[in-house]
């Protein structure tokens, strides 16, 4: 599930991301890779919850665009069905969820 809220005091969009424990595939760790932290694996972790479920809030510039994916366990790579749209990578078979600020 992704939330968004615009702030109004500056061009500034705080995005929640947030992944089910099921969603997860009941990871021990989730991190989220994308545009906006340069693919970086380790820039952003997410804040596992009691329940099981992963957290993270990202400040992306209003009207922007940026791909990203969610890696588990440093091994599998998911992609959020809540996502504004989806692209193609060059990847065989692959995706990319992409979220508008």
């Amino acid at each position: 599930m992704i939330t968004k809220k615009q702030l109004k005091s500056k061009p500034v969009c705080k995005v929640t991301f947030k992944l089910s424990e099921k969603e997860a595939n009941s990871a021990k760790k989730v991190n989220i890779v994308g545009e906006f932290n340069n693919w970086n694996i380790n820039a952003t972790p997410m804040k596992k919850l009691k329940s099981g479920a992963f957290t993270a809030t990202v400040d992306l510039t209003q009207g922007t665009e940026h791909q990203f994916r969610y890696l588990m366990d440093n091994t599998d790579w998911g992609n959020d069905p809540t996502a504004d749209k989806a692209v193609p990578t060059p990847y065989e078979d692959s995706e990319n969820s992409v979220i508008i600020a």
